[in-house]
């Protein structure tokens, strides 16, 4: 079969999307296919009784680079939700990200000088030999915000949305979570952030107009047919699956979800949240209206399990600690031999990306391209 296409693009997520989106305006003839039966990968949402659903977990978009965040504006209005999740532990409530609220919450003080004096306190009670810097999680979470923060809002929580317990993961990991010393509960410090009005699937449509899109068609059942198909492959699957596994299966965490319709116009008060015990399967419920501040006299609400993934799950995050990375490497070597195949997304790179860092990374890819 002759080559009918520039780029075939496995995966209509945001990385193959906007892919498709610059090489079509840039002349470039794509086809994209994905496994699922609708487009948009892991950002699609739904409208369920006029509310928009995030069917695999909640995104909210957020950026400090205002050349991505006027790009995606190009394609969706974005509404002013500001991402404050709110944390539950047995019938405690606490504000996330930690701040003021969180430890005023926690130890009754008032000023930042309060705060600080009793989270040093905590930290000298399990203070690391001198020189020793934090060798896991747990001992990370401590000495960044004591040991009662840690107990209650970390451990649980880590535990089911990794597997394994904190003192078995690597310490990068806490530095995701925002530290404040102020009465401000915006979990993200960029400069930008809202959900897009009208979904996300709406972007995903624009982003590929005019492009060829084929659902429900997984690669590797025809993958030597599709390979023909272009002059070059771009794949956001899992990059060891692309190599069959040659070097042993690289580590995921899946995700579950459990989606209810209930006659309440307003379940929970807030669009997330967090259930950091670990005896509570689910780690979080999401309130889906909330992020649009949505009316009516019903809701959405999911119910969100972590999963150890296993073959022919979906896979959500990578498992970025010293061994998978070391094997990823070897996948990686392999990638850097091939001439006509690109990587990309969290999946194709074996990387925590948030959406901005997917979005960033594709228009990087196709301007070197299309500069080249």
């Amino acid at each position: 079969m002759s080559e009918k296409y520039d780029y075939l693009i496995v995966g209509s997520g945001l990385y193959g999307s906007v892919f498709a989106h610059e090489m079509t305006k840039a002349g470039r003839k794509c086809l994209v296919i994905d496994k699922r039966d609708h487009i948009g990968g892991n950002v699609y949402t739904k409208d369920v009784c006029g509310i928009n659903v995030h069917k695999y977990g909640a995104h909210i978009f957020h950026t400090s680079d205002r050349k991505i965040w006027d790009y995606m504006n190009s394609f969706a209005e974005f509404n002013r939700y500001t991402n404050s999740p709110v944390a539950r532990y047995k019938d405690e409530l606490y504000n996330l990200p930690f701040n003021m609220n969180t430890f005023h919450a926690l130890w009754g003080v008032i000023t930042p000088g309060e705060a600080r004096a009793e989270i040093e306190r905590q930290k000298k009670e399990a203070a690391l030999p001198e020189g020793v810097e934090p060798r896991n999680m747990a001992e990370a979470a401590i000495q960044l915000v004591g040991k009662d923060i840690f107990e209650k809002l970390v451990k649980g929580y880590t535990a089911k949305q990794w597997g394994r317990p904190a003192e078995e993961l690597p310490p990068f990991i806490i530095k995701r979570l925002p530290v404040r010393f102020t009465y401000d509960n915006n979990y993200f410090n960029d400069a930008y952030q809202g959900i897009p009005i009208g979904g996300y699937t709406a972007i995903i449509e624009k982003m590929l107009e005019g492009v060829e899109v084929r659902l429900s068609e997984d690669f590797f059942k025809r993958r030597d047919e599709y390979m023909s198909m272009a002059s070059t492959l771009v794949f956001t699957g899992m990059i060891d699956e692309f190599y069959d596994y040659c070097y042993g299966p690289l580590e995921y965490r899946s995700l579950r979800f459990e989606d209810r319709i209930l006659d309440t116009d307003n379940f929970q008060g807030n669009a997330v949240v967090n259930y950091t015990e670990y005896e509570v399967e689910y780690t979080r419920i999401i309130e889906h209206k909330h992020f649009e501040f949505g009316s009516g006299d019903k809701t959405v609400i999911t119910y969100e399990y972590p999963s150890l993934w296993k073959k022919g799950d979906e896979p959500y995050y990578p498992m970025n600690d010293e061994k998978n990375n070391a094997l990823f490497a070897k996948y990686r070597a392999l990638a850097d031999r091939e001439e006509n195949v690109i990587f990309g997304g969290r999946l194709g790179e074996y990387r925590y990306y948030d959406m901005h860092q997917v979005v960033g990374r594709a228009l990087e890819d196709t301007k070197a391209l299309l500069n080249g």
